[in-house]
């Protein structure tokens, strides 16, 4: 059993900070922005809650953090009231966040500067994975550090690889998210040319998803696409548009092309114009259905 504390409990962080505290046996504290979270939390799984980042990770083994983007993890692990300035010597920084691969190095000189460990580990699988302990789990940094880090990961990964040095778990996700935007793209052409063309949908899919087509999204999206149901579950337009501008920030860095990414996050734009800010992902055939 280790000691850990958890910081950010949204949809994914809450869950997962749960698997840690009824699954894995660690003593858990959680910390969230909005205290009445961390109460609900502590409520429903035990263990405790801080009034800072500083003090849950104090004499923790390992402190995780899940928030939504670069300067949320800075204002939670740096400053006074930051996790940073809690830690004890040896423990590990472990931040589940997708966020950019230049904020993964910077942690990881602080951490090592103060004689601590890190490890950007941004996760896939989404909310279901989040809460069914099945998320696939990139990771960048050391590998002594990744080997202590591992066990504890475990608890709520259906895989979890480390890639390379500290950047790499962040560089990771961005390849997952360009491979999906076009994926969902796809999928949405597909479906609409075959609703229009008068086909059923249920039989095709049955066909083609045993085939050269088969993906996750097709099996796990292609029933809300072409019943039209997009709101409530999944991962939101939002946060994918979130991603999609760190790829292709990084790829105006690296001169990597990328034209699908590009032009699907544009249609995302248009999604959220349309009040789909909150819908999941596979809402890009919302535009086709539609127009």
């Amino acid at each position: 059993m280790a000691k850990v504390a958890f910081i950010g409990l949204g949809v994914m962080g809450y869950p997962m900070a749960g698997h840690l505290a009824r699954k894995g046996g660690h003593a858990v504290t959680v910390y969230n922005r909005t205290p009445a979270r961390a109460a609900a939390w502590v409520g429903e799984y035990g263990g405790t809650s801080a009034p800072t980042p500083r003090e849950a990770a104090r004499d923790a083994d390992f402190v995780f953090v899940c928030v939504g983007n670069d300067e949320d993890v800075r204002s939670v692990t740096q400053g006074d009231a930051g996790a940073l300035a809690g830690m004890k010597k040896g423990a590990v920084l472990v931040d589940h966040t997708t966020a950019s691969a230049i904020l993964a190095r910077e942690l990881d000189a602080k951490a090592k500067a103060l004689g601590l460990a890190f490890l950007d580990a941004p996760v896939s699988g989404g909310q279901a994975g989040a809460q069914n302990a099945q998320l696939g789990i990139m990771v960048g940094g050391d590998p002594a550090t990744f080997g202590r880090a591992q066990p504890v990961l475990d608890v709520y990964a259906k895989s979890c690889a480390l890639i390379g040095p500290a950047g790499s778990g962040q560089l990771t996700k961005m390849v997952n998210q360009i491979c999906i935007a076009g994926l969902l793209q796809g999928l949405a052409e597909g479906l609409n040319f075959g609703s229009r063309a008068g086909l059923d949908m249920e039989k095709v899919i049955s066909v083609i998803s045993r085939g050269a087509a088969q993906s996750w999204q097709m099996e796990n999206r292609w029933k809300p696409m072409t019943e039209g149901k997009l709101d409530g579950f999944g991962f939101a337009v939002d946060w994918m548009r979130k991603d999609l501008g760190i790829c292709l920030e990084e790829a105006h860095k690296n001169g990597a092309r990328l034209p699908v990414t590009a032009l699907v996050d544009q249609f995302y734009a248009q999604v959220q114009a349309r009040g789909g800010k909150r819908w999941d992902t596979c809402s890009l055939i919302d535009l086709l259905a539609r127009d």
